[in-house]
């Protein structure tokens, strides 16, 4: 099995807006036969962020054109009930975290051999997730 990344609403941005080196890691990690993407609840935050900006065509536009390049994993059963565990986990340890962060980790948990890529260090809170920065500023 090929190594997963799975990237945060951030991390996407800067994939499609081509910023802080993300996009051209995320080629170095699939020219080494790694698979990219990002799940539903992510794609739900960026169309949000589309309908909700300045410039809702080109966001559109360019949102378009960069979901086919990524793997879009799904928020089903399964990651449901981990996201049912990481949450009340977090609430005993006092971390409040954002939902869509829980679902995107259970996601990654549930894919198994999976990093997400995220400049946020509230991700780091959620205990056993892989977490790395591929941001370069």
């Amino acid at each position: 099995m090929s190594r997963r990344y799975i990237l945060d609403t951030n991390a996407v941005g800067d994939f499609i807006n081509k910023l802080r080196g993300v996009y051209e890691r995320a080629e170095a990690e699939r020219k080494k036969g790694a698979k990219i993407g990002t799940c539903t609840p992510v794609v739900g935050e960026l169309w949000f962020g589309v309908e909700a900006s300045q410039s809702r065509e080109r966001n559109l536009k360019a949102l378009r054109l960069a979901l086919p390049q990524l793997t879009i994993w799904p928020y089903d059963l399964e990651a449901a009930e981990r996201f049912g565990v990481i949450r009340a986990e977090l609430k005993r340890l006092g971390r409040p975290m954002q939902v869509v962060d829980i679902q995107l980790a259970a996601v990654a948990f549930t894919l198994g051999d999976c990093a997400v890529v995220s400049s946020d260090t509230d991700l780091l809170a959620v205990p056993g997730l892989t977490v790395e920065n591929w941001a370069t500023t």
